[in-house]
């Protein structure tokens, strides 16, 4: 991860200035620099990612940013603040790039937030070091990359003055799926830990951190994972009524990050369907502080009892 080294001697350019007018108070627009979970949803150009983010806000804390491109290739910065005066004034270095803990240059960054007619006018200066020439490219496409990292930036100040409401939104949805195995195989599937975990996770470029499993009246089930995108997603149930090869019914509380999303009662019913077995699940989901489902815990739950008739499969 690069870091100035002491002594070197680079070239300085001209500072980049690029100003955006936001919508919301100064202390709001503020936050969204304050925090690794911020920084994490907005902090990269377009069609870019942050995996990894550190951020120790306060001066001489540590920033530490990993941007990850489409093609998958990791782009490291990190340095320190230098002031920080909320919700004024911001001031931080990066060392970018570079090989053997020497960066390809420094970007010295100045953020400023002032008032302008009931929304906030964002300045952000940054005067450039170079010491490795291959890096004129990228500080040439600054501004272009500016552009889109505040149109991030736009849509993260919106997320958090929604979520700030502290609005909750009703959802509900029941699924149906018919398994060519017996109710009791089907039942281990959803109740052994080793059986579950070859269906219940986030499929390519998920990686489980933690999971725990105990099917009983009382018992706790708890999945904790990160997506390829850097964020980690907790399921984290309790049961409350366990019917063995018939009936589970559970309530499951779902965080991205340290923010919690929603509140679900989930209800599983097997019947026998032939020689197979008909599998009902039937959510009521309370959405938290403006978190926008948009259908998607309706397809990932269809998703996943997809892969659970192929593990009953194979």
């Amino acid at each position: 991860m690069a870091q100035p080294t002491q002594g070197r001697i680079g070239r300085k350019t001209k500072p980049l200035v690029i100003c955006r007018d936001f919508p919301a108070p100064r202390a709001l627009v503020f936050q969204a620099w304050s925090s690794a979970d911020h920084m994490r949803r907005w902090f990269c150009p377009a069609h870019f990612t942050v995996p990894h983010a550190t951020v120790d806000f306060r001066p001489g804390g540590v920033c530490e940013i990993c941007m990850r491109a489409p093609d998958g290739q990791e782009f490291w910065s990190t340095g320190h603040y230098l002031e920080i005066v909320p919700p004024e004034r911001l001031v931080f270095t990066l060392g970018i790039g570079g090989r053997n803990d020497e960066p390809q240059f420094t970007a010295l960054t100045t953020v400023t937030f002032e008032d302008n007619a009931g929304t906030t006018r964002m300045t952000v200066q940054q005067a450039y070091e170079i010491f490795d020439e291959t890096a004129l490219g990228a500080i040439d496409g600054a501004p272009e990359g500016w552009r889109t990292t505040l149109d991030k930036l736009e849509q993260e100040v919106a997320r958090i003055q929604v979520s700030e409401s502290h609005s909750v939104v009703h959802g509900s949805f029941s699924l149906k799926r018919t398994y060519d195995a017996s109710p009791a195989q089907v039942f281990r599937a959803l109740s052994d830990r080793a059986a579950k975990a070859r269906w219940f996770e986030g499929g390519e470029g998920y990686v489980v951190l933690e999971r725990e499993m105990d099917v009983r009246p009382g018992g706790r089930e708890r999945l904790r994972g990160r997506w390829a995108s850097g964020v980690v997603s907790t399921f984290d149930a309790v049961y409350y009524d366990v019917v063995p090869n018939a009936r589970l019914v559970y309530a499951y509380e779902m965080s991205l990050d340290d923010r919690k999303i929603s509140v679900s009662l989930a209800t599983i019913e097997l019947k026998p369907a032939g020689t197979g077995t008909q599998l009902v699940v039937t959510e009521q989901t309370v959405f938290l502080d403006g978190y926008d489902d948009g259908g998607s815990r309706e397809r990932g739950t269809g998703v996943l009892l997809d892969r659970l008739g192929a593990s009953l499969r194979n």
